[in-house]
């Protein structure tokens, strides 16, 4: 992931480069624009010099420095040591190049004859690569002093917001502290007022789910009883007593639920752990759950479950908790499996239900444990399974998910050191 840190100091930077760059090109330009035209105004002057003492003293017109030559064309004749490029430029001033080496020559006619001074910018030219090798290596350092200052005072600026980063990572509340920057308090203010929001929305989330539970228990109850009653009067009908064992099983699964509800309004956490036999606790809620898959006339689906545990694997858990989650995994299964064909099986100390049914499209699979999620491909969930990671969590177990090669869905738990053999 990209620092902001860095990028603050990398565009500060570059910005400081740009404009180092900007102002030296400007610069360089008015400095070689200037060189120019001084250059031209010395050789000038020197040339108007050296004319007039040519008048009075020839010897003395030649300039005193060895970057300039002075040459004198009498008419019709030609100048000792005039170099051929020279010879037949006309009156004014003339820029030449011999090879790599620049000439500023100006040229002027008198009535003695032709007047040529050539002088050599070359000491000019180093100067001016010089300043242009200092002006590239200056903007270099300035560049890089800038990238660590400005990256020192970004790490500074951004410690606040590290430790608002922990804070939420650590889910401590309170995200306003003191001496926080101005912008950072206002992000830290609204994760508190969202934070108060969030916990007072859960909290009449569960104080309705807790109620409605409660509420629920007691009709179920009633309903249970009476169904009961009905199913243990003599010589009653077969299929008045299928219906009645039917309404038992429905009471059953909504006592469930409602229990369900009640664990997740609860946020409910693991009791006193005991050591419970896994494969009889299967059977016995397998067993439980199949009233409720018939019809009306008593006709059920095929009532097969393949169980794969050995009788002595025994799980150190709550024993209402781990019911619950196994009661749950067992009627997602029977739920989506046509033929009731489950297999439960237990590999080292993970435990797999296994159905036949169409399995989990691949784009659902990461929210198998989501309440009540729904997706506009008619993917949804309700709470089945999102209690099992609920307990599962609590209980330091490891949940996951996955399709069957051949078809259908797997939902397994691995309960680490919780399961044993005796």
């Amino acid at each position: 992931m990209p620092s902001l840190r860095w990028r603050i100091a990398v565009m500060t930077a570059a910005l400081v480069l740009v404009s180092i760059f900007l102002l030296a090109s400007i610069l360089i330009l008015a400095f070689e624009e200037r060189n120019e035209n001084l250059t031209e105004q010395i050789v000038n002057q020197q040339l108007e010099h050296s004319m007039s003492l040519w008048q009075r003293a020839p010897e003395l017109a030649s300039p005193n420095t060895p970057h300039m030559q002075l040459y004198h064309q009498v008419r019709g004749k030609s100048a000792p040591g005039l170099p051929p490029y020279l010879a037949n430029l006309a009156v004014g001033h003339h820029e030449i190049f011999d090879g790599d080496v620049e000439y500023h020559v100006s040229v002027r006619d008198d009535a003695s004859g032709r007047f040529i001074l050539a002088y050599d910018v070359r000491t000019s030219e180093e100067l001016y690569r010089f300043l242009v090798f200092m002006t590239i290596f200056i903007a270099a350092l300035v560049t890089l002093v800038t990238l660590f200052a400005v990256y020192l005072l970004a790490k500074r600026l951004t410690r606040h917001l590290e430790t608002l980063a922990t804070s939420i990572d650590q889910a401590q509340g309170h995200y306003a502290r003191p001496g926080m920057e101005r912008e950072l308090l206002v992000v830290a203010q609204a994760l508190d007022a969202h934070e108060a929001r969030q916990t007072a929305q859960l909290e009449r989330e569960s104080a309705f789910s807790a109620n409605l539970s409660h509420e629920l228990r007691t009709p179920l109850s009633s309903i249970r009883s009476d169904a009961e009653l009905v199913a243990e009067i003599p010589d009653l009908p077969p299929a008045a007593r299928r219906r009645a064992e039917r309404i038992i099983a429905t009471a059953d699964r909504i006592t469930s639920l409602a229990s369900s509800l009640l664990a997740l309004a609860r946020a409910q956490s693991p009791g006193d752990r005991q050591a419970v036999a896994l494969a009889p606790t299967l059977l016995e809620i397998w067993v439980s759950l199949l009233p409720a898959y018939t019809d009306k006339n008593g006709h059920g689906i095929t009532r097969k479950l393949d169980l794969e545990v050995p009788a002595s694997a025994m799980v150190d858990a709550d024993p209402a908790l781990l019911r619950l989650v196994l009661r749950n995994l067992l009627d997602n299964a029977l739920r989506y499996t046509p033929d009731a064909q489950v297999r439960c099986e237990l590999k080292g100390n993970t435990l797999s239900v296994l159905d036949r049914g169409q399995g989990f499209l691949p784009e659902a699979i990461p929210f198998v444990f989501d309440r009540f999620y729904h997706s506009g491909n008619h993917i949804s969930f309700g709470i089945g399974l999102a209690l099992v990671k609920h307990i599962a969590d609590a209980s330091g177990w490891q949940v996951s998910a996955s399709n069957v090669e051949g078809g259908g869905g797997k939902v397994s738990i691995d309960f680490g050191p919780a399961l044993h053999l005796d």
